[in-house]
């Protein structure tokens, strides 16, 4: 009995290295779906680069982004996308386009190239730009609508002129190194992988040609590589019950903790234009408050009716120097495959998991509501829900009017636990009992009066 005692102390301080190695994956596998999203599980941004014509020492090439994402924009300043070449080429000439830096083309006598660098970061051109430096779709300020919302507008592109890169597809190397800034980080882009030729339609729909040589690279988003806090944070309340449930305490970080996003300006400080205005980058620009996000969605159950029920959501924006323009909001409930009715939103239905119709997108109606104005006054915007009711699914019971999770401009909002969602008047005072738990509470009665 002894040696089987110790045999067994023994497995649980040394485990095996199978149990050790099934650990290691199972704690490695989490970083791995960082970037996936439940509610877009297709979406990235994909960036194709078509070769349409040779030159004498290179090419001259395409280069297309397509925002395959349902609901997450690019806003201005835009999108900035990097590479580093594969040899020593150089760009001779852009349209629709630009690096940001030129760098060191002093060994070129004649004309200098348009940038030099190993590693060129180009950017979109300006609204306005004259003609004959336009190709189609570019010159946007590098502003990109989400697929859903615009996907007219969810493209651009940009042409370049490639020197000292070879002259066919087989001495022609693909960049390495992409990176994707929108404008800031999040965005992880994988390697260029030559896929089949792109196939042009021409003006007329009959004849068709093709690329040269075409490669895509595709760039995932992760929130947490964007930022290192949450952005938003979602409150609730409802006709019947007082209670006001507030975003969750230090959401999207803590006062006074600078490391967590911990500085704020309080609303009531006098002269607080001149403190916004403060150009130091130290400068906070939160609104002080328990949750500290720049943004809160409340979810208000305002009306219950015979055969329908309506919902009341307010969007407020607590940042002082940020205006969010085309705004978007993603929301998972089990009642919208019955919204009978939206008011001063528009409305697209997804379908994340197939033909479940729970998860709506909203966003502002064009030069009305749009643009979600910073922290003031006019720092809000509202619309309702009517939905119908489903009889065989329908309640105010146990928190199932509220919703499963809501997303702003692509980032997930931290929602309020469970157990504080408002309950119904009489839910406190019910207590459901299993018949399991009867027996075994009896069985246990049963064993201590033995014992006894």
């Amino acid at each position: 009995m002894l040696s089987c005692s110790v045999a067994k102390i023994r497995f649980f301080i040394k485990p095996p290295p199978c149990i050790l190695l099934f650990f290691l994956l199972s704690f490695t596998s989490f970083t791995s779906t960082e970037a996936y999203d439940v509610l877009d599980p297709n979406g990235n941004i994909t960036i194709r680069w078509d070769i349409i014509s040779w030159t004498p020492d290179g090419y001259v090439a395409v280069v297309t982004l397509n925002n395959f994402q349902q609901y997450r924009h690019i806003s201005a300043p835009g999108w900035s996308l990097g590479w580093t070449w594969a040899k020593k080429e150089v760009i001779w000439s852009m349209m629709g386009g630009q690096t940001t830096e030129q760098g060191d083309c002093s060994k070129f006598k004649t004309t200098p190239p348009h940038c030099c660098k190993k590693d060129p970061t180009v950017v979109d051109l300006l609204p306005g730009t004259p003609y004959n430096q336009q190709i189609a779709n570019c010159c946007k300020g590098g502003v990109l609508s989400s697929w859903a919302q615009d996907p007219a507008n969810a493209i651009a592109s940009f042409q370049i002129s490639v020197g000292r890169a070879g002259t066919s597809n087989k001495t022609v190397k693909v960049p390495k190194n992409f990176t994707l800034k929108a404008p800031g980080p999040g965005y992880t882009c994988g390697p260029g992988k030559i896929v089949q030729p792109t196939q042009f339609l021409t003006g007329d729909k009959r004849r068709r040609t093709q690329a040269l040589m075409t490669w895509n690279v595709t760039c995932m988003y992760s929130q947490f590589l964007a930022q290192k806090t949450p952005t938003c944070c979602v409150s609730l309340s409802s006709f019947y019950n007082d209670t006001i449930v507030p975003c969750p305490t230090c959401s999207c970080g803590c006062q006074g903790n600078s490391s967590q996003s911990g500085n704020c300006v309080d609303p009531d400080t006098p002269h607080l234009a001149s403190v916004v205005a403060n150009p130091a980058k130290s400068s906070p620009f939160v609104q002080c408050t328990r949750h500290m996000c720049p943004v809160r969605v409340h979810w208000h159950v305002k009306l219950n009716y015979k055969e329908y029920w309506r919902v009341k959501v307010t969007i407020t924006n607590f940042n002082y120097k940020m205006n969010y323009t085309d705004w978007n909001l993603v929301i998972q409930h089990p009642n919208f495959d019955n919204l009978t009715q939206l008011f001063s939103f528009n409305y697209k239905s997804l379908t994340p998991y197939g033909t479940i119709n729970d998860t709506a997108l909203l966003w502002g109606i064009k030069f009305y509501n749009d643009l979600l104005m910073e922290a003031g006054p006019e720092g809000n915007v509202q619309s309702e829900l009517l939905f119908r009711k489903d009889k065989s699914t329908f309640t105010f019971d146990k928190g199932w009017a509220f919703p499963r999770r809501i997303y702003f401009n692509g980032d997930n909002c931290v929602m309020p636990p469970p157990d504080a969602y408002p309950w119904l008047p009489n839910a406190s005072s019910r207590r459901e009992v299993s018949l399991l738990a009867l027996v075994l509470a009896s069985f246990v009665v049963l064993a201590l009066c033995a014992y006894a």
